[in-house]
């Protein structure tokens, strides 16, 4: 209870002190009403909490936006003093009114109505040339616009190629002064074949675009005739200069820069071979020789091939002109000190020269030219009138590899174990073939079986034979009989047909157990007697997979028929 009278009382003192100070406050406003507005004679009021500042436009007759505050005196009297201010002229009445009747509303301010609307003339002006033999005065081709938006003008210099001159903006948009009485160029000023002067330079206008002729033509200006630009004396010169002559003749047949334009980037293209297979240790080697018929220069690259022993070399030969006969030069010609001119080496290697079957010299190498693309017989089609392309076939008599056979077995684990080590550095256990193993799974085939042997105590001894399809291991128990313990015989292996070699043995698969049938397992010979249902149900979904006598002497040992669905069999 004391603590909420305590609040109540803070707050009474609180109220009390807020409308005390708002009381004088008011006093004080009441009493400085005359005062100016300067710090010191005003003060803060404590109630206001809305800063914001209020727009000073709002929507007008018509949807044009005026001042929220200003008096219809105070508009007129402002438009009555800013009439004649420096460049304040009747120029956006005129535009205004002649824009009404292209606008679709009547009432539209001027910077919408007449929005991204140019007027655009062409034109010229002439420049004095005072330090140069060559030209004395230079034409300068130009382009005004005219921006109805806020009747602006700018003039701007189309650039012209290697001109060396700075082009672009000549003037940037502004209103221009018109004389010195404070007026401004107008579209009204403006007209085809006159002389207009912005800021002392005059320039001729030619001709004006579609919209600007029916702008003016709407507004009762009549357009004079359009004009033609005179030409630039010194770029006419030069232009006579630069394009090529079509009178010119060569003093002969060979003529560099008539090669250079119509051979340019076509290359002959070659497959040669360089035979050395007659030196010790020398190989048959393969090559393309390009010839490029703009130069007359041959490159010679090499077809690198892979595990070849030899570095990726590019080039045999760079990119030059090749001597036809190499070893016409004098041999006291010093060759270290000087280059062999044309007058030592005489002749050298031209498409004359090159050709299926030909031999050229390169750095004392015979290369003999066997093969060529399209492109170079086309070429010597239609300027040799060669016909016969036909390559020439060089015979490399292929490599025998000694078979490598594996080494026979260590002895220690499977044949599968051994060949880990033989195929891999790092052995690794034998993949299981997972095909099987889904197809299968712990399946087996049960057999019961005797051993083929003349003793009469090993004769009667009983075995099962479990043959596992997943993994293809053979494992086999004895049976428990009064003169035998019975218990395992042999543990889950694979068995080896007796016929496969030690290097790459064959095993007993799944096709190969059957009623009657004898496995060899380590000196022992079984002999499959009986068999469980499972059996007879996998050979007569496999039958295809046996033989005919087989399946006929197992139907005949166990009372089935192949024939007739497994259901109809009496199991």
């Amino acid at each position: 209870i004391h603590k909420h009278i305590h609040t109540l009382c803070l707050t009474y003192i609180q109220i009390y002190r807020y409308t005390d100070t708002y009381t004088r406050i008011e006093k004080l406003k009441m009493s400085n009403q005359g005062l100016p507005q300067l710090p010191g004679y005003n003060f803060r009021d404590p109630t206001k909490t809305d800063f914001h500042r209020t727009s000073r436009l709002m929507t007008g007759k018509d949807d044009v936006a005026v001042d929220a505050h200003a008096e219809d005196d105070d508009i007129a009297q402002l438009s009555e003093l800013t009439k004649n201010l420096t460049y304040q002229t009747t120029t956006r009445k005129y535009t205004e009114t002649a824009a009404l009747p292209m606008s679709k509303k009547p009432l539209v301010p001027a910077h919408v109505a007449l929005d991204k609307q140019t007027l655009t003339f062409e034109g010229y002006f002439k420049e004095t040339v005072t330090e140069s033999s060559l030209e004395h005065y230079r034409v300068r081709n130009v382009k005004i616009f005219y921006y109805l938006e806020d009747d602006t003008m700018s003039v701007l210099e189309p650039p012209v190629p290697n001109s060396g001159l700075p082009q672009g903006k000549l003037i940037r948009r502004q209103r221009l002064p018109k004389g010195k009485d404070g007026d401004v160029w107008s579209w009204k000023d403006l007209n085809v074949a006159v002389n207009v002067t912005f800021y002392g330079k005059t320039f001729r206008i030619t001709r004006c675009d579609k919209f600007t002729e029916e702008f003016l033509l709407s507004n009762g200006i009549e357009l004079n005739a359009f004009e033609e630009a005179p030409v630039d004396p010194y770029t006419k010169s030069r232009r006579v200069i630069e394009q090529p002559s079509t009178l010119a003749t060569s003093k002969n047949d060979y003529d560099k820069l008539k090669q250079f334009i119509q051979l340019d980037r076509k290359v002959l293209r070659f497959y040669v071979v360089w035979d050395d297979r007659a030196s010790l240790f020398g190989e048959l080697r393969r090559f393309t020789l390009l010839y490029f018929l703009v130069d007359d220069t041959i490159e010679i690259r090499e077809q690198n091939e892979a595990n070849s022993g030899r570095d990726n070399f590019p080039l045999l030969l760079r990119r030059q002109r090749v001597p036809l006969h190499q070893k016409n030069i004098p041999r006291n010609f010093p060759k270290i000190i000087f280059e062999p001119s044309a007058d030592e080496i005489g002749e050298y290697v031209g498409p004359e020269h090159l050709g299926i079957g030909a031999t050229v010299n390169v750095l004392g190498r015979d290369l003999l030219l066997v093969d060529c693309d399209e492109f170079t017989k086309d070429f010597y089609r239609h300027n040799f009138g060669v016909e016969d392309f036909t390559p020439i076939d060089i015979e490399v008599p292929e490599e025998t590899q000694a078979e490598q056979k594996p080494p026979p077995t260590t002895g220690f684990g499977s044949h599968e174990d051994s060949m880990q080590s033989v195929l891999s550095l790092k052995p690794r256990p034998p993949k299981a073939n997972m095909a099987k193993l889904l197809d299968f799974g712990n399946d087996a085939l049960r057999f019961n079986a005797h051993i083929e042997t003349d003793d009469e105590i090993e004769s009667e001894r009983e075995f099962i034979v479990a043959y596992r399809l997943a993994m293809d291991t053979v494992s086999i128990f004895e049976k428990k009989t009064k003169t035998t313990m019975g218990g395992k015989f042999l543990e889950g292996t694979k068995l080896k047909t007796p016929s496969s070699p030690a290097h790459d043995p064959k095993y007993y698969g799944d096709f190969d157990f059957y009623p009657g049938q004898k496995i060899h397992v380590y000196g022992r010979v079984f002999v499959l007697d009986d068999c469980d249902v499972s059996v007879l149900k996998f050979m007569h979904n496999n039958k295809s997979k046996y033989s005919p006598d087989v399946l006929r002497a197992v139907s005949e040992r166990m009372n089935y028929n192949f024939d007739a669905p497994a259901d109809d069999n009496d199991l």
